[in-house]
């Protein structure tokens, strides 16, 4: 009797360590491990999570790590410089979390998301950088935010976009067009915080302008076809 009695305390014994293994790999935040092909748990559905948030389609956010979650981190790797091994590791978790973090305040403390009009910011970017390479295209957004916050231009995406001669594309109709999927993904980069810009107050192509004003500005760097300048 006693014997059978130790062999059950021996099985709740290890069903319960069992179980609390389990739970903390199911509850283990995001970053704690290498995550690919096969992986379950919150982790995987937070990253899910924070790769819809930057505009790439996973299918379900269900917390599991299938093909199309592979395939949405091999394309934001490719897009930011980073191995592109389809496996959501330190370097790329880390990419990820900072592109999605929260604005703060002065002391830190988390106040939100920026309140951008991303719309007309992916459609600007459409319209400016179509064809430019995506790290181009979160430039050129970036551009518009930095704007935003120095006092000698105005204060909201609106004002920046249709503030008069500031855009060729605003003169010649292509602000109107629906954005790509890139720009879309791009502003809201940019909206995160991310400025490949260095940043820049201005962008011109310059295989196409003579402007004296725009090439007498501070050159910061060159992206694809644009030239940034402060």
């Amino acid at each position: 009797m006693k014997v059978h009695i130790r062999h059950w305390r021996m099985v709740i014994t290890i069903g319960l360590l069992l179980s609390i293994t389990l739970s903390g790999f199911a509850y283990a935040a995001l970053g704690d491990r290498l995550l690919g092909r096969g992986s379950k748990g919150s982790e995987v559905t937070e990253l899910q999570k924070k790769l819809v948030q930057l505009g790439y389609t996973v299918g379900t956010v269900d917390g599991k790590y299938g093909s199309k979650t592979e395939a949405a981190i091999r394309r934001f790797q490719k897009e930011h410089g980073l191995r592109v091994d389809g496996l959501a590791g330190t370097q790329t978790i880390k990419e990820l979390k900072r592109l999605t973090g929260q604005s703060t305040n002065a002391s830190g403390k988390a106040v939100g998301y920026k309140n951008i009009d991303t719309n007309l910011l992916a459609r600007a970017v459409n319209a400016e950088a179509r064809g430019e390479p995506y790290i181009g295209q979160v430039a050129v957004a970036a551009v518009i935010l930095n704007r935003i916050a120095d006092p000698a231009f105005p204060k909201t995406v609106a004002d920046i976009v249709y503030q008069p001669r500031a855009f060729s594309s605003v003169d010649d109709g292509q602000i109107n067009l629906p954005p790509s999927a890139s720009a879309i993904r791009a502003a809201q980069e940019a909206v995160t915080g991310s400025d490949p810009s260095g940043g820049a107050l201005f962008f011109f192509n310059p295989a196409k302008t003579s402007n004296k004003y725009i090439w007498s500005r501070p050159q910061i760097k060159q992206i694809g076809n644009h030239m940034f300048t402060k």
